[in-house]
Protein backbone atom coordinates (compact mmCIF):
# COMPACT_ATOMS: atom_id res chain seq x y z
CA UNK A 1 0.00 0.00 0.00
CA UNK A 2 1.04 3.36 -0.84
CA UNK A 3 1.56 6.42 1.72
CA UNK A 4 -1.06 8.30 -0.06
CA UNK A 5 -3.49 5.51 0.93
CA UNK A 6 -2.18 5.18 3.99
CA UNK A 7 -2.72 8.72 4.81
CA UNK A 8 -6.10 8.53 3.31
CA UNK A 9 -7.26 5.55 5.64
CA UNK A 10 -5.35 7.55 8.78
CA UNK A 11 -6.90 10.94 8.17
CA UNK A 12 -10.54 9.11 7.62
CA UNK A 13 -10.31 7.61 10.97
CA UNK A 14 -9.13 10.54 13.03
CA UNK A 15 -12.47 12.41 11.53
CA UNK A 16 -14.11 9.61 12.87
CA UNK A 17 -12.84 9.78 15.85
CA UNK A 18 -12.81 13.02 16.28
CA UNK A 19 -16.46 13.07 15.64
CA UNK A 20 -16.99 10.34 18.02
CA UNK A 21 -15.07 12.01 20.44
CA UNK A 22 -16.74 15.45 20.23
CA UNK A 23 -20.80 14.23 19.94
CA UNK A 24 -20.09 12.19 23.05
CA UNK A 25 -18.14 14.58 24.69
CA UNK A 26 -20.91 17.15 24.03
CA UNK A 27 -23.66 14.93 25.05
CA UNK A 28 -21.91 14.00 28.31
CA UNK A 29 -21.41 17.48 28.95
CA UNK A 30 -24.69 19.49 28.14
CA UNK A 31 -27.37 16.41 28.66
CA UNK A 32 -25.50 13.96 31.20
CA UNK A 33 -23.90 16.61 33.79
CA UNK A 34 -22.79 15.16 36.88
CA UNK A 35 -24.44 13.09 39.50
CA UNK A 36 -26.75 10.80 39.61
CA UNK A 37 -30.62 11.66 39.86
CA UNK A 38 -33.35 10.03 42.33
CA UNK A 39 -31.04 6.80 42.28
CA UNK A 40 -31.66 6.01 38.69
CA UNK A 41 -28.79 5.75 35.83
CA UNK A 42 -28.83 8.60 33.44
CA UNK A 43 -29.76 8.04 29.89
CA UNK A 44 -29.93 10.47 26.77
CA UNK A 45 -31.97 8.65 23.83
CA UNK A 46 -32.28 5.23 25.49
CA UNK A 47 -28.19 4.97 26.07
CA UNK A 48 -27.03 5.15 29.56
CA UNK A 49 -23.90 7.63 30.30
CA UNK A 50 -21.71 4.82 31.46
CA UNK A 51 -21.67 3.99 27.65
CA UNK A 52 -21.48 7.39 26.25
CA UNK A 53 -18.20 7.81 28.85
CA UNK A 54 -16.83 4.56 27.21
CA UNK A 55 -17.09 5.56 23.57
CA UNK A 56 -15.90 9.33 24.53
CA UNK A 57 -12.89 7.64 25.94
CA UNK A 58 -11.93 4.99 23.81
CA UNK A 59 -12.37 7.07 20.42
CA UNK A 60 -10.16 9.69 22.36
CA UNK A 61 -7.50 7.36 22.86
CA UNK A 62 -7.61 6.49 19.32
CA UNK A 63 -7.62 10.03 18.03
CA UNK A 64 -4.39 10.13 19.89
CA UNK A 65 -3.09 6.94 18.17
CA UNK A 66 -4.03 8.45 15.20
CA UNK A 67 -2.91 12.29 15.78
CA UNK A 68 0.72 10.60 16.62
CA UNK A 69 0.73 8.25 13.38
CA UNK A 70 -0.18 11.41 11.36
CA UNK A 71 2.44 13.46 12.48
CA UNK A 72 5.21 10.32 11.78
CA UNK A 73 3.72 10.34 8.21
CA UNK A 74 4.48 13.67 7.83
CA UNK A 75 7.65 13.80 9.65
CA UNK A 76 9.72 15.04 6.29
CA UNK A 77 7.69 17.86 5.11
CA UNK A 78 7.28 19.01 9.04
CA UNK A 79 11.81 18.84 9.36
CA UNK A 80 11.96 20.96 5.87
CA UNK A 81 8.99 23.11 7.07
CA UNK A 82 10.94 23.96 9.97
CA UNK A 83 14.40 24.16 8.83
CA UNK A 84 12.64 26.74 6.01
CA UNK A 85 11.56 28.85 8.88
CA UNK A 86 14.50 29.42 10.35
CA UNK A 87 17.01 29.10 7.67
CA UNK A 88 17.34 32.88 6.77
CA UNK A 89 16.42 34.87 3.70
CA UNK A 90 19.21 35.32 1.24
CA UNK A 91 17.44 37.38 -1.39
CA UNK A 92 17.06 39.84 1.42
CA UNK A 93 20.96 40.54 2.68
Amino acid sequence: MNKSKINYIVDSLMLLSFLATSITGGIIFFFLPSGVKQGRFQEFMGVEKQIFSLVHDWAGLLLIILVIVHFLLHWGWFTIMTKNLWQKDETNN
